[in-house]
């Protein structure tokens, strides 16, 4: 919006009422629900399903209706369990939904009014603060300490410091620098500080909104296991059509005895009994239960199935990309190295409490308060004293500090960048030199360094002003990072042995990826493609480095997309997993998408096929190891099938060859339907409960000739 706020006094009731019948409520444009009637279409359009009502219509027709509701019954029935488990899915779904903060305050005719934040409007004057989560997109127009936790969106596991940018009030986003930081998005949430923002979009015009808009817009494209199945059906009907038209025509040349109904009548039956012998009508009925089954055993394991046929989609994936943050790590800061320069480090501890807040949001400050706790320093020891002043964070000066009178001292604790508390330190240059080589090895790490100082005033008087006026003393550096999960190394392991390509994909800075990759045994995590690298990239370059490369850092959701593109383009079968807005698009168009149940957005959730109820990134490697079970299991039944069909069709071919007139066939099409949809798949179903019998494979072609 280009309207200019006066004095920053927000709109006022009638204003935002306009604006509210212009531009809609801030809600992201709920997905269309699938017709009941439509999921119905969908399930009978299938060729088996839909030879399956023709017989019944034809039965109909010639008067033999128990027969004709008999097939309509097991049409009914498998369509059953099928809505059955998507209701089930569906209801999971919602109780799982966790949209924007339902809340937020504004400013409204002057004053300050806590509204629901379905009822922001553009222009509006919203004010955010520490532990908020941003309902809509909005520029900056007063801020103090601003940091956001934009990881959800960009993947980036550290917090934004944000801005005030004076200098261009219409700045937009670049390749280069594509979140911006005078620009708060929604679906972020505020870690420090607190700010005016003054709306600019809301619902789908917002980031978040756009990656949901094209997530529910996308088409659904067919699982490797419909694809297969799909051309083994055409392939049967092109045969069973074939062998229809010639057995009605044995047959009917066979009869020339009888009236023309009667020999009608008697050719198409011996026609469509051979027709169903040749075609797997029990394919849906299989499939049905033993995708069922298997997603029944995946929920007891806390894998919610989405869509039935992931289930079988899982079990043949030979790349799986994996999002950082959140998902291979713990999404949670703690700290791994403490370098201490002064003897006492338990003073080196207290000295970082102190320099924390005393309601820590920070995933920093927290990991530094849980530190010290867990070193016996308690949170009412650290904060037992009187707080005299504070200086401010800023992102200028990268540094912060606290004024306390402790132990009956007065002590004023900082702490921030090392190229912001160092110069404000004495060393001489070999002490210089050390620490700064403690500095490279800790940053080479993948660590964010920390430098924690003291200074120690005689009285309030001799307090500088300003952080920069003080005279401090170095007490050491603290090396934090979001550490991997503990089982991730051993899952990643699996993975490795079972042929399934680990791919890490993630909006975090290189140095931290391949620090993370090398810890948890992702293979060759030397080279990394950036998100800039990929913009200059044709779509024919991209599908050649990818099949060397597993670690793509500094990417934005159009980048993920075409990383996951290209992979499928490559002939892989790729299951991508994710938690935030920015996975969505990825997540819809891979093979198979697995989102996170728990922390997970909702528009991830959305798109995904299989939701993680324990967002455990080992629960994604037993999904892979029950979905291969599975996958075995259908091949096995498959060839069960066509082992059946092969005596049932002979069966079925003794009449018009022999000449047998019509009451006397061997088997009608409702005794083919009663051995295909009954015996068939009943004995068929205690292969499901067999073993997995293979660790590895990365591709398997099961389609038989038929």
């Amino acid at each position: 919006m280009n309207t200019k706020l006066k004095n920053n006094m927000g709109l006022t009731t009638d204003e935002a009422k306009k604006l509210q019948i212009e531009y809609g409520k801030n809600e992201l444009t709920p997905k269309k629900k699938e017709n009941f009637f439509f999921k119905i279409l969908k399930v009978i359009s299938e060729p088996m399903f839909l030879l399956l009502i023709s017989t019944a219509v034809i039965y109909f027709i010639f008067g033999e209706p128990t027969d004709a509701f008999i097939m309509l019954i097991f049409v009914v029935g498998i369509i059953g369990i099928e809505v059955l488990q998507e209701w089930r899915t569906d209801k999971t779904l919602n109780s799982l939904k966790n949209l924007s903060a339902p809340h937020v305050k504004v400013i409204r005719d002057g004053v300050e009014r806590e509204i629901l934040s379905s009822e922001i409007v553009p222009n509006d004057v919203m004010i955010i603060h520490e532990g908020v989560k941003i309902p809509a997109d909005g520029k900056i127009i007063r801020q103090n300490d601003l940091c956001v936790d934009e990881s959800s969106l960009t993947g980036e596991s550290e917090g934004v410091w944000k801005t005030i940018n004076k200098n261009n009030e219409n700045e937009i986003s670049n390749s280069e620098n594509y979140w911006r930081k005078d620009y708060c998005y929604a679906g972020t949430i505020v870690i420090q500080g607190m700010a005016h923002i003054l709306v600019d979009k809301i619902g789908q015009e917002t980031e978040y909104g756009k990656i949901g808009a094209a997530v529910i817009n996308a088409e659904e494209s067919p699982t490797p296991l419909q694809k297969q199945t799909g051309k083994l059906i055409k392939t049967c009907v092109i045969i069973a059509g074939a062998l229809f038209l010639t057995v009605c025509i044995v047959t009917w040349s066979n009869l020339s005895d009888l009236d023309f109904g009667e020999r009608l009548t008697a050719s198409i039956l011996a026609g469509i009994t051979l027709a169903m012998a040749m075609i797997p009508e029990e394919f849906p009925v299989i499939l049905t239960v033993f995708l069922s089954m298997g997603a029944w055993r995946l929920a007891k394991k806390k894998s919610l199935v989405h869509k039935l046929p992931s289930v079988e989609t899982l079990g043949a994936i030979s790349v799986l990309c994996v999002d950082k943050t959140g998902t291979i790590t713990k999404n949670q800061m703690e700290v791994q190295e403490f370098y201490s320069v002064i003897s006492d480090e338990d003073i080196f501890c207290e000295t970082m409490g102190l320099a924390c807040e005393t309601d820590a949001y920070d995933p920093m400050e927290k990991a530094m308060i849980r530190y010290c706790e867990e070193n016996g320093i308690t949170k009412s020891h650290l904060f037992g004293g009187d707080l005299i002043d504070e200086y401010a964070f800023t992102n200028e000066l990268k540094m912060m500090g606290h004024i306390w009178f402790h132990d009956d001292e007065i002590i004023i604790a900082a702490k921030g960048s090392p190229e912001s508390i160092l110069p404000l330190c004495s060393f001489d240059d070999s002490e210089y030199k050390k620490i700064e080589n403690r500095i490279n090895e800790m940053s080479e790490k993948g660590l964010r360094v920390i430098a924690v100082a003291f200074s120690k005033p005689k009285n309030k008087s001799e307090i500088p002003p300003k952080l920069t006026d003080c005279k401090l003393e170095l007490n050491g550096l603290v090396g934090l990072s979001d550490p991997p999960r503990e089982s991730v190394e051993k899952d990643i392991e699996i993975c490795n042995n079972a042929g399934i390509r680990v791919v890490m994909i993630t909006g975090d800075n290189g140095i931290t990826a391949v620090s993370i990759a090398k810890k948890i045994g992702i293979k060759n995590c030397d080279v990394i493609i950036t998100g800039d690298m990929i913009e200059k990239m044709s779509d024919e370059e991209l599908r050649e480095k990818i099949k060397t490369v597993n670690i793509f850092s500094r990417v934005i959701p159009e980048h993920k997309m075409r990383v996951v593109k290209a992979f499928k383009d490559n002939g892989e079968i790729v299951a991508m997993t994710g938690d935030g807005v920015n996975d969505a698009p990825a997540l819809k168009y891979a093979d198979i998408g697995i989102a996170m149940g728990g922390r997970g957005s909702e528009v991830a959730r959305d798109a995904s096929d299989i939701i993680l109820m324990d967002d455990n990134f080992s629960t994604i490697v037993e999904t892979v190891r029950d979905g291969r079970r599975i996958f075995d299991n259908i091949k096995k039944a498959v060839g069960y099938v066509f082992a059946i069909h092969i005596p049932i069709a002979m069966a079925s071919l003794f009449a018009p060859i022999l000449g047998i007139p019509t009451d006397d066939l061997f088997l009608l099409p409702i005794h083919v339907v009663l051995l295909e949809l009954i015996i068939d798949p009943t004995c068929s179903i205690v292969l499901e409960r067999q073993p997995e019998i293979r660790a590895i494979r990365i591709k398997i072609y099961w389609i038989p000739s038929c």
